[in-house]
């Protein structure tokens, strides 16, 4: 299957436009919308999201990615293979916590095929699209395999103290893993303590907690409520996490 994961938007032709490209190769394979709407023109926040998301998906999926705010320019396109998954996209980071996670299991080659026409503001669908195709038809990489400390955003920290992601209910994501927290711990966001609950019910209804959400993530949210306007919240904000319990 193919999975999508972009910052395209909920509207617009980017996504359809890609989505035909891969059907006009590959009619039959599915094709899975994860992220339309990943952290803007943020590559950074956006590697965390999709290492997280990644895990629930089976061996051979292809994932075309595409959060590129350096599209046209000299950062290069590549294929990274981890955990038995294919990523296409672009080479700026958007795959450092997939490589990273997946220990020596991974490789990464730069795409070195062009299509006849090419739109340097759309690699997506000219580039990445047709070579995310090819490797869903069992094709050989169509680039060069490059040394695994090839491109790699070595000075990014294993979990980002950082909201990623903002979904439409106003649940801020963390960069955080499970494995960064313990139910005793407080987060702090812009200047307020937030204790941990494990389900929404939890807590009393307008009341902000902390919990680990259904990918591992460390999350923020707000009972019946809207964490994002009620903490100020957006993709970038700083969280402190404390191993005592404020109240």
């Amino acid at each position: 299957m193919f999975i999508l994961f972009t910052d395209f938007g909920l509207e617009g032709p980017y996504t359809g436009q890609m989505k035909a490209k891969l059907i006009e190769s590959v009619p039959q394979t599915p094709i899975i919308d994860l992220f339309s709407d990943a952290p803007s023109q943020n590559p950074r926040a956006s590697a965390y999201l999709l290492a997280a998301y990644a895990e629930n998906f089976p061996k051979e999926s292809v994932f075309l990615c595409v959060v590129d705010p350096g599209v046209g320019g000299d950062r290069p396109g590549v294929v990274v293979r981890a955990k038995g998954q294919w990523f296409v996209g672009p080479g700026n980071g958007l795959f450092e916590m997939i490589l990273r996670r997946a220990d020596s299991d991974a490789k990464i080659w730069e795409i070195d095929w062009r299509a006849e026409s090419v739109a340097p503001s759309f690699h997506g669908r000219d580039i990445f699209a047709p070579v995310a195709a090819m490797l869903a038809l069992g094709q050989d990489v169509p680039g060069s395999e490059r040394q695994i400390d090839w491109q790699r955003q070595v000075s990014w920290p294993d979990d980002l103290s950082e909201i990623v992601y903002i979904d439409q209910y106003g649940n801020a994501f963390t960069g955080l893993g499970h494995h960064c927290v313990k139910p005793s711990f407080a987060l702090m966001a812009n200047n307020v303590y937030l204790q941990h609950s494990e389900v929404f019910s939890g807590v009393s209804k307008g009341q902000a907690f902390w919990y680990v959400n259904s990918n591992g993530l460390v999350e923020i949210a707000v009972n019946q409520g809207d964490a994002s306007r009620l903490l100020k919240l957006e993709v970038g904000t700083k969280i402190l996490v404390s191993d005592e319990a404020h109240r």
